[in-house]
This record gives C-alpha cells, structure tokens and sequence, in this order.
C-alpha cells in the first residue's frame, strides 16, 4: 500500500461527476482546466507517473505549470497536487513546458523547457522530487541555455536516452536555414548539460521523407521490441542490438494548436562514432506515428520490457468533417485536452506497429454483441473488436472481406437517414478492413481511438449532440464484438 498522502483525487470519481457529457471517464485528467503534452512519463518505486502541461484556472493555454496523475496498474488513476508552477522572475516565469523525468542516483529528477516570457526561448531547467513524486524543490537551476550557435533559431524539450553506459540529452531545434534539427548533449551531470552540436535535420533525405516541419518538437528515442513472422523479439529499454525508434512532433509555424503535420517517427539504427565516442542515428525508414488529426505532443518511456507511448488529444474546430467546439464552448466546459490510453509499441517487419497496452482489457464490462454484423449501436463508452472475417453462431467461418470499410457514425437516434443527407449525421472514423485484419475502436464521451493491427493509431475527437447515438457500420462480412466500458468493481 502507498502513503496515505499519494493519493488525494480518485480519477473514477472526478468522471463519474463530472457535469459534461463530453468528458472522457477512461482517460485520467483534472475536472477542469487545459491541459496538453504528457510529461515527465516515469515508472519509479513501483508506480506509473503521468506528468502534463496543465493550466488548473481555465480552458486556456496559459501559465502553465505540470499537473500529475499515477498508477499501479495503468487501471487506477489518481491525481496528486500540482507538481510544478511557474516562478515570478525565475527561468520557468511564463510556464513549465514540456520535458521528462528520470532517478538521477535515487532522486527522481524533472527536466523540463522553463520558459521566461511569452515568445522567449526556453531553457533545461532542473527541479527535484520526493520518493513519491508528490513534492518538488524548484530552484531555477538551469541546465542548459539556448547554444551560441547563429544557425540555431529555437530551442525545446528536452528528452533523455542512454547508450552504452552513458547519458545523453536532445531537444528539438529550428534552423535558420528553414530545417527542423536535434541538438546532442552529454549528461554526465544532471545539473550540467555540455552541448555537443547539430546532431540531426529535416535535410537528411529519409527525414525529409517523413518527418518534415521547422521545428521538431517533443524528440523521442527508444529502443523497441522488434518481431517479425518469425516471432522473434529484441527488448525495449537495453543497449542491446535492436531497434531505435525516433519520432518527432512536427511543428510549422502558425499551427495554433492545428498541427497539420501531426506526429512522424524514424526507424534506424544508432552507433557509437569511432573518432568521438558519441551515437550516431541513421534512420533507414519512417512514417506516421498516427493517422489521425487530434493527436499530437506524445512521449515515450522504455522499459525493461516494453515501450509505452502518450499523446495528447486536443480540442478545437471540427476538421474533416467533424462537429468540433469553438472556443466559446469550450470556455462554457472549462476544461480542454485528453491524454490518450496507454500505447505499447513494437516494431514489426520493419514498421511502427502500435498497440493499446493489455492492461486497458480491464475496462471491459457487459458484452453487448458477440459477432455481430451490419450496423451495430455503441454506448458512449465502448470498445468495439472489429475482425476482417466474419464468423457465424456456429463457429464457420463466413465470407472474407475484400476492401470493405468500416465506419464510426454519430447518427439522431430516432433514425435519420442512412445516406448521410440527415442533419445530425456525421462520419468520426471511415477506414477499409480485409480479411485477416483487426480493428480496435474505443469510444470515450468525446475520444475515439482506433488501432489497427500491424500499423499505428488513429486518435479522434468528436461530440455527440443530445439524441445522438454511436453507431458502427460493418461491410459484408465483418463482425464485431461490443463492450461496454466500466471501472473495474475491484477498486479500492
């Protein structure tokens, strides 16, 4: 059992009485306030510690400071006090941005983008916690600065690695020249960061191929299990042989909070320089880390024997078709932004393949269909197992589906037209399925993750009107099975 002190909100009770219909009750964030990037994603005295950019007094991103959920399970959230705030005068005046936290020789250790003031380049600030990671000492020591380099133009987010018994550091750049870049430095002290230059751009032709933008936001580098037909696996997390997985949140300027380039990643491998001792990544091949729009801002942590990914799910505008809110509604909600589930990743014959870690299997309540075909209606909370096959009552298989598409409809319950001519319709989520394939779809109020499996995510919002229902339209020989999600009963 943790201190009784750990725990001071219950996240199953916040959504259970939470006023908007649209609020996620699967997905732990505060009641109210915005809240973006996952940070700080740490697995320390055996528990999950979930860090984010957090503005607790509107729906605004403004004054941010980083809020902090946790968990044993991956199951049972809890919210724990504000971990760090904005200091009048200090480095970190204008917000605690993004960053990560490590056990720096038994002392759990946040380093972070302490912005001074609006539009001003951030820096690596340090702060230390307690075992528990409840309390945190911000001094405003600064790590690092923005490098005397006239080629670099903006510097951010900081992230940690470790390669061959040593500790290293990145953050994402913009360069004069119009190129996104990673900057390199060594940490042989948590509290001195030495720079050791460009290390990577958007010049390099594989990452001109897929992670195109000005600046790289959030970098990520971990090694991932690899498989292939043959099942064989590498471990996440070692400086064994294996696979590197880098990705990037591609920023452009006038984004907003659009990102239209969204979240790319490279694959390659990373070797150590025989002149200067320092890795050296080459990536081999790339591509999107999710196909949908709302997704942004993730990080990763790599574990002993897995990797697992957050994103951030914002609010906004409908894009593609979708209902969305303005900012008015969202003001009127006073709360903005959803972490994504937890999501393992692989790579499987040689591409990102993205999974729900299994831990999510126990919100898995009341089995509603079992097999079912044609158009099925969800709950506002389900999970829907779509298979590329389907398979009769009696066990036979049925008809193989050959580019059929399954669609996520919100749909007036009282039957509106099927055609799409309704009013109230609007199509969430349209993807093809065949045979063999399966589909994953999580409805959360105002969430809708899909995974499909062998490939990556698609992460969307959408928000159903009063007298709207979910509907799930399944082509000719496609079934799914439907539960409704619930807290597991054993909570306590």
């Amino acid at each position: 059992m943790h201190s009784p002190d750990l725990a001071v909100v219950r996240f199953d009770d916040v959504a259970a009485n939470h006023p908007d219909p649209a609020f996620p009750r699967f997905h732990p964030r505060p009641a109210q306030g915005w809240i973006n990037d996952p940070n700080g994603i740490s697995h320390i005295n055996g528990r999950y510690h979930v860090f984010f950019q957090y503005n607790p007094e509107s729906a605004r991103h403004q004054s941010i400071a980083w809020g902090h959920v946790s968990s044993a399970d991956l199951v049972r959230w809890e919210e724990h006090p504000v971990a760090l705030r904005p200091q009048a005068g200090g480095p970190d005046e204008y917000g605690c941005w993004t960053g990560v936290v490590t056990d720096d020789g038994g002392v759990p250790t946040a380093a972070y983008s302490g912005v001074r003031g609006d539009g001003g380049h951030s820096q690596v600030v340090i702060a230390r916690g307690s075992a528990d990671l409840v309390q945190w000492d911000q001094t405003g020591h600064v790590a690092a600065s923005m490098p005397a380099d006239e080629q670099v133009t903006a510097v951010r987010d900081p992230f940690l690695f470790h390669f061959n018994g040593k500790r290293y550091a990145m953050q994402g750049a913009g360069l004069a020249n119009g190129h996104a870049a990673l900057l390199l430095y060594t940490v042989e002290d948590m509290s001195n960061w030495e720079y050791q230059g460009i290390w990577l751009t958007s010049a390099n032709p594989v990452a001109a191929d897929f992670t195109p933008a000005e600046i790289w936001e959030c970098p990520q580098l971990v090694q991932v299990p690899e498989s292939s037909a043959a099942g064989s696996d590498s471990v996440a997390g070692s400086d064994s042989a294996g696979t590197w997985l880098m990705m990037f949140s591609l920023w452009l300027s006038g984004d907003a909070h659009e990102h239209a380039n969204g979240v790319g990643h490279l694959i390659g491998s990373l070797t150590e320089d025989p002149q200067t001792g320092l890795p050296v990544f080459t990536p081999r091949s790339g591509g999107k880390s999710d196909l949908g729009r709302d997704f942004y801002a993730p990080q990763i942590v790599a574990l002993q024997d897995r990797a697992l990914l957050w994103g951030w799910a914002n609010e906004g505008p409908g894009r593609d078709g979708r209902r969305g809110r303005d900012q008015a509604e969202i003001d009127a909600a006073g709360w903005a932004g959803v972490l994504t589930f937890p999501r393992e990743l692989s790579v499987l014959n040689g591409a990102l393949a993205v999974n729900p870690a299994p831990e999510v299997e126990a919100y898995r309540g009341e089995l509603l269909a079992s097999n079912a075909g044609g158009t099925v209606v969800l709950p506002a909370f389900a999970e829907a197992l779509v298979r590329g096959s389907a398979t009769g009552a009696d066990g036979t298989a049925g008809a193989a589906v050959a580019g059929g598409v399954v669609e996520l409809v919100l749909v007036a319950a009282d039957g509106g037209a099927d055609d799409g001519t309704d009013g109230g319709h609007q199509t969430v989520f349209s993807g093809t399925i065949a045979a063999g394939e399966e589909l994953r779809i999580f409805v959360d109020a105002s969430l809708v993750e899909v995974y499909r499996s062998g490939s990556v995510a698609t992460t969307l919002r959408a928000y159903p009107t009063p007298g709207e229902q979910w509907q799930l339209r399944l082509p000719d020989g496609a079934s799914a099975n439907v539960w409704e999600l619930n807290q597991p009963a054993d909570l306590g």
